[in-house]
């Protein structure tokens, strides 16, 4: 295991680089399976604490950009 960090500690990109290195150990097969059940567990876990920040991010997006129960969005232009 690379961290034992409480998933609720760690950064939304912390995360996302643990279950980066999790997947990568899991996708060599080397890991005895009682290893690998416990990675497997630990980036449940990440997954989940990750698309909760995600939501949470989404819904103060969606609160700043809304104005008396309306969206105030311009459309976004490229400058490509």
């Amino acid at each position: 295991m690379t961290t034992t960090k409480k998933p609720e500690s760690l950064s939304f990109e912390q995360s996302m680089q643990e279950l980066e290195t999790l997947v990568s150990m899991m996708e060599q097969g080397d890991l005895p399976l009682e290893d690998a059940l416990q990675s497997f567990e630990r980036g449940i876990t990440l997954a989940r604490h990750s698309q909760q920040k995600l939501k949470d991010a989404e819904q103060k997006v969606q609160i700043l950009t809304t104005q008396n129960g309306q969206q105030s969005l311009d459309v976004f232009e490229s400058d490509n």
